[in-house]
């Protein structure tokens, strides 16, 4: 780290070379200088960490560089030529016509016959309230019996919300995210709709027990997968730190809130104790105790790659990060696997840039001659428990060589979570453990159909007609929504 163009980390290694080399300076003045420097070490070590060198989410990291990282292209702003663009076409049946007649009055005198027309179209929206009565008949006998028809099911009092509404809302509350008041406004303006707070509670509540046996059903199909991508955030529900935690793949997702990080949740999920396939996480130790094959997420490590070079000048680490780099380019390139002879000469190369760092820069730390202390560990720098990780974990870290259907990274479980931090941004925390059980299975659901080409207004659509997308339909045969839930 660098204040005022002066490298802190050098100067405070030079001390200690000068400190060391000092021969008539007291043992008590000699401890309090090391104190200090430890304390400076710390402070600096934890001020230079960010979102690009460490697991600092950038949700968290204040000072990160805004915008686009790229740099200027000198291309005008929009589409480029050659490029695949979406524009609007016309429809072959639009849903209105307006005929425009021409004035004949601002014609030449003569005469003139029709021969058709040219047209033009645009493409608007509406947003309407529609108010749809049903009305029952009724019929009398000669004997005064009567007799009424049956409202359709999903009618149940006089006067109620549709599912449109009910879509709609859900689909601003869960989907993106907005507060409820934002909502209130949103159906007041523009549907003359005077929702309340509770029915907006209420709506997003009836979606929750309509889910009711999602939660098994993708569970049980995470846990049957070849590959599971492992992460967890923290969240605030009623100010105290809750953990949520997200089990993923290509086609399905799944969340849980819970008050521990660690195993105690995952058990309680249930998805890693039945898991025997690769899970891809941040190496989070807990995840370590299941007995499944593990892969480790490279974007971790680059970060702290990144890290142990800036901030701690360890020439080697930005040999690692090249090397990793080129491996991940050499795969992409292969298809998803490398030859075994390509992927040896790279483990070979690996092997040999922690070898040499273990020798050289980067050494294990040996206690003082003249130190009295017998016990505890000693004090490791974060390169040197880098070094040591990707030594002991080479396997797990590697595994996306020569395994296709491994990844890089865990982005995919990252880019899962993320909107959670986006809602915890707007809202600030959740209420209660039932609100956040609440978003967490909605979340789960939607991100699930948007994974297999789902929109989550079809999703909310199909849900609050007692349907099921045709993904999950076959998966369990004959599932629907109970309708009945909670009545």
């Amino acid at each position: 780290m660098k204040l005022n163009k002066i490298s802190v980390n050098a100067t405070t290694q030079e001390v200690k070379i000068l400190l060391e080399q000092e021969k008539n300076i007291s043992p008590a003045l000699k401890a309090a200088i090391k104190m200090m420097l430890l304390l400076v070490e710390t402070l600096t070590g934890q001020a230079s960490l960010n979102s690009k060198n460490s697991s600092k989410p950038p949700t968290d990291d204040k000072n990160r560089k805004r915008g686009s990282s790229n740099k200027n292209s000198g291309k005008k702003p929009g589409g480029q030529n050659g490029r695949d663009g979406v524009k609007l076409k016309k429809a072959d049946c639009p849903d209105r016509i307006e005929t425009i007649s021409i004035d004949k009055r601002t014609l030449p005198k003569g005469k003139y016959k029709d021969i058709g027309f040219e047209s033009r179209q645009v493409f608007d929206i509406e947003i309407n309230r529609v108010i749809t009565e049903y009305r029952a008949q009724i019929l009398e006998d000669e004997n005064g019996n009567r007799f009424v028809a049956e409202f359709p099911a999903f009618v149940k009092t006089d006067v109620q919300y549709g599912s449109g509404a009910k879509v709609n809302s859900v689909y601003m509350s869960q989907f993106q995210l907005l507060p409820y008041n934002r909502i209130q406004d949103q159906f007041a303006d523009q549907m003359q709709l005077p929702l309340s707070v509770g029915t907006i509670f209420n709506f997003n509540e009836e979606a929750y027990r309509l889910l009711a046996n999602f939660d098994e059903i993708a569970k049980e199909r995470l846990a049957q997968s070849n590959l599971l991508h492992n992460d967890e955030t923290g969240i605030n529900i009623n100010k105290k730190k809750y953990w949520l935690h997200n089990a993923s793949n290509e086609r399905w997702t799944y969340f849980y809130p819970h008050a521990k990080r660690g195993s105690e949740a995952m058990d309680e999920i249930g998805i890693l104790p039945k898991f025997s396939g690769v899970s891809c996480h941040d190496h989070w130790k807990p995840y370590f105790k299941y007995d499944c094959v593990h892969a480790l997420c490279n974007a971790h490590h680059l970060r702290e790659l990144t890290y142990a070079e800036e901030e701690e000048n360890q020439s080697w680490s930005k040999e690692m990060k090249e090397l990793l780099l080129e491996i991940n380019s050499a795969v992409d390139k292969a298809g998803g696997a490398l030859k075994k002879e390509i992927a040896d000469d790279f483990r070979k190369r690996y092997r040999e840039i922690i070898e040499k760092a273990d020798k050289t820069e980067c050494q294990e730390p040996k206690r003082e001659a003249s130190s009295n202390k017998k016990r505890g560990r000693i004090k490791k720098s974060k390169s040197r428990n880098l070094l040591e990780r990707l030594r002991d974990f080479e396997t797990e870290t590697l595994r996306f060589m020569e395994t296709d259907y491994v990844p890089f990274t865990n982005n995919l479980g990252e880019n899962d979570i993320r909107m959670t931090k986006v809602q915890q941004k707007i809202s600030g925390c959740f209420r209660s453990i039932d609100g956040a059980k609440m978003f967490c299975r909605i979340r789960s659901y939607l991100s699930t159909c948007r994974k297999n080409n789902v929109s989550a207004t079809e999703a909310l659509r199909l849900l609050f007609q007692g349907e099921m997308p045709v993904f999950i339909t076959k998966v369990v045969k004959n599932y629907r929504p109970n309708l009945d839930i909670g009545e």
